[in-house]
């Protein structure tokens, strides 16, 4: 029987590496870095650090690192914090070629995206990322396959 790898307090964990999709590798091959499960990031941070890992065609990290902001964020921003990771993680869907999934999550995402209310942290572009996740949900829906643009959005505006 294998042992599950597992942190202190007895939470399942995954050693094995990953591609760069963050599909699960054989335990010793050669994967891309992993986001540590114990990074904590201010919300600036966690935007610039996303927005890197887009920008590398690594959305699946992207998502690590905006599910990490969204778990330490405080009640007001949580649901935003839920939103930007579910986005990141219908672009890993996308680039998969999991449409339903893409579409999906994508949809939800830019869905809870679109309901902030209030000042918005990390100079974010969420119009931006809105029209972004939906016009991308409905080209997959449609049956296109999503460019290497469509999967690397800016999170806050082009400067």
């Amino acid at each position: 029987m294998t042992t599950r790898d597992r942190d202190d307090a007895g939470r399942a964990r995954s050693a094995r590496p990953r591609d760069a999709a963050g599909r699960p590798l054989p335990h010793g091959a050669d994967g891309v870095e992993r986001v540590p499960e114990d990074l904590v990031l201010t919300a600036d941070e966690a935007v610039t650090e996303a927005q890197r890992l887009l920008d590398a065609g690594l959305p699946f990290g992207a998502h690590e690192v905006l599910e990490g902001a969204w778990k330490a964020a405080a009640a007001p921003e949580r649901e935003l914090w839920r939103g930007l990771a579910q986005v990141a993680v219908g672009l890993t869907h996308a680039q998969r070629g999991n449409a339903r999934g893409a579409v999906a999550l994508l949809e939800r995402g830019a869905d809870h995206v679109r309901r902030w209310v209030g000042d918005t942290p990390a100079g974010l572009d969420l119009p931006g990322l809105v029209a972004h996740a939906d016009a991308l949900a409905a080209r997959i829906a449609d049956g296109a396959a999503p460019s290497e643009t469509d999967l690397r959005p800016h999170l806050r505006p082009p400067t």
